[in-house]
């Protein structure tokens, strides 16, 4: 009869040959109402583990009413804060929904959505798509600027995009992804080499609608401007490539990683559906000129699922210009996934590091070996304005607290009977 040390293993090294042989393609782009599991007419979907209202820094709480707001369900921030309270609209994580969205990820019906189908598993995930680079909605900004930003996405490019990854028969994202990281991303925060190639894949199908000459140009000028305009779609894949490892028995693996300002949050395979809660640790920036510590969240966003996946901070080492960004020096981006080996259970040979003589990258964060070690995961973030209508401050690197962790060891011990 099995141990359980070998039962713990062997499920750890299923779930982690699950995530290696998932096989996801982004097939479409299509309304949240249509897309996103679960979805309803009064649903505001945001980043990180479950909280209140009452709970949320001003700047998400702005985002939550932006959503509503952008829906027509309330005129004003007043108007949308009754809606919650009386229970007429309801907020829930996006990872209820097998989705993710970037910083307070913000995700309501209307909002199109990136559509990823692991053909291996037949898993689904979404994500929503960026609207513009630092005064954005997901950091807690509301104004006409965004609302027009917001009715591109829905009107013009989501419908374009969707029209194109139809036509193409979908995108490819493990090889795309791999190429990427050999041409200097971390598939998190540094996307300029996945973003090329999945214009590259998209443009001639974009070429056959019907849309006008003006239009179209003013798509792939945004596609080429927003050099990260492809990150949600690659985190969305992350999710579906972690939903085939969700729900083993025995297994030790964490399945997800979230944070919302003011928790982080990790699910584990074994455990199901149970949330481990934290506060989110604060973030070491690099500012943009004007701001300091004062005015920045704490961590945010479900755009950590890259690391649950193996990439962002995990594969640093392959995108060594990120330290211009989040600060720090190379080394340091060589370190982040050289420590990352010690609380991992295998390596990802579909994705792997040109500097580190091709390894594949850490893969299966495992949290016996988290509480062991007492190393949790790197993650590197951007982050925003603590106060509304600011936008982004800087970004940086973090890691997720311990706590979350230990409590999850502490649960698990006692699920599988040690």
């Amino acid at each position: 009869m099995a141990s359980k040390k070998e039962l713990i293993e062997s499920a750890n090294k299923k779930a982690t040959e699950r995530i290696i042989a998932a096989r996801p393609f982004v097939v479409d782009v299509k309304p949240a109402i249509e897309a996103v599991a679960g979805m309803k007419e009064n649903l505001v979907c945001h980043a990180g583990p479950p909280l209140e209202l009452d709970e949320m820094v001003p700047s998400f709480k702005m985002a939550i009413f932006g959503g509503i707001m952008w829906e027509g369900w309330a005129k004003t921030p007043e108007e949308a804060e009754r809606l919650i309270r009386d229970g007429k609209v309801i907020l829930e994580p996006n990872h209820h929904h097998n989705g993710i969205g970037t910083m307070y990820g913000i995700t309501t019906p209307s909002m199109p959505v990136f559509v990823i189908e692991d053909k291996v598993h037949g898993n689904r995930a979404t994500a929503n798509i960026r609207e513009g680079t630092v005064k954005a909605l997901r950091y807690g900004c509301w104004d006409e600027n965004v609302k027009r930003k917001l009715g591109w996405n829905r009107d013009v490019l989501g419908p374009i995009i969707g029209f194109a990854l139809r036509e193409c028969g979908g995108v490819d994202m493990v090889p795309l992804m791999g190429k990427a990281l050999h041409m200097g991303d971390d598939g998190h925060n540094e996307n300029r080499a996945a973003n090329l190639l999945f214009s590259m894949q998209l443009i001639p199908d974009i070429l056959k609608s019907d849309y006008s000459k003006e239009t179209i140009k003013d798509v792939v000028d945004w596609m080429n401007t927003d050099s990260r305009f492809v990150s949600t779609a690659e985190m969305a894949v992350c999710k579906a490539i972690t939903l085939a490892a969700h729900n083993i028995e025995n297994c030790s693996v964490m399945t997800t990683m979230c944070r919302n300002g003011t928790y982080t949050g990790i699910r584990v395979s074994g455990l199901g559906d149970q949330w481990f809660k934290a506060p989110a640790p604060p973030v070491n920036l690099l500012f943009f000129p004007g701001y300091g510590p004062k005015d920045a969240t704490n961590d945010c966003g479900d755009s950590c699922v890259t690391e649950v996946a193996g990439i962002g901070a995990l594969a640093m080492a392959a995108a060594p210009a990120m330290v211009q960004f989040v600060g720090g020096k190379v080394a340091d981006a060589v370190n982040y996934t050289k420590e990352m080996y010690e609380i991992t259970t295998m390596k990802n040979t579909n994705w792997t590091i040109p500097y580190m003589d091709f390894e594949g990258c850490p893969i299966g964060i495992d949290i016996i070996k988290v509480v062991k070690t007492g190393m949790t995961p790197h993650i590197n973030t951007s982050i925003g304005h603590i106060l509304p209508n600011f936008g982004q401050v800087g970004a940086g690197m973090t890691r997720a607290p311990l706590k979350c962790f230990q409590d999850a060891l502490e649960a698990f011990a006692k699920a599988v009977g040690v």
